[in-house]
């Protein structure tokens, strides 16, 4: 969320700290973090600084409205992601672990469904995260 959102401007003592998430209301893509305990700590433009503890779920809708993801969570820091991922947000994702790199590489029965359907022209490319298993 923060790579895809806010890299450019959170302070860096919040970027290095794992337990500070940015939340974001939905008029503007929602950005939102279930979790046993939060605190708001600073509010930077649209994106509120949030310290949580023990991560229930995390609700991301891009403002462009091309991403919109789930993720709960399963044991430890796995839980099961969920949803809809422009490109750009799958490199995010890649780019910060969150995903690992095998995820990208495509399974046989996905290229036939690709190669049988083809995209119409100008439709906007997004990948379906049926079920993921993503790191927090």
């Amino acid at each position: 969320m923060i790579m895809s959102t806010c890299q450019t401007y959170i302070p860096l003592d919040m970027d290095e700290d794992e337990t500070i998430y940015p939340e974001r209301s939905s008029d503007k893509g929602t950005m939102y973090v279930e979790a046993e305990d939060k605190e708001t700590l600073q509010q930077i433009r649209e994106i509120r600084f949030t310290r949580v503890s023990n991560v229930l779920g995390i609700i991301y809708n891009s403002k462009s409205g091309r991403t919109q993801l789930k993720w709960r969570h399963l044991k430890g820091r796995v839980g099961r992601l969920s949803g809809e991922a422009s490109p750009n947000t799958l490199v995010n994702l890649f780019a910060s672990e969150a995903l690992p790199e095998s995820y990208a590489i495509a399974e046989p029965e996905r290229e036939r469904e690709s190669e049988t359907q083809p995209e119409p022209p100008g439709a906007e490319a997004s990948t379906s995260i049926h079920e993921a298993f993503a790191d927090t």
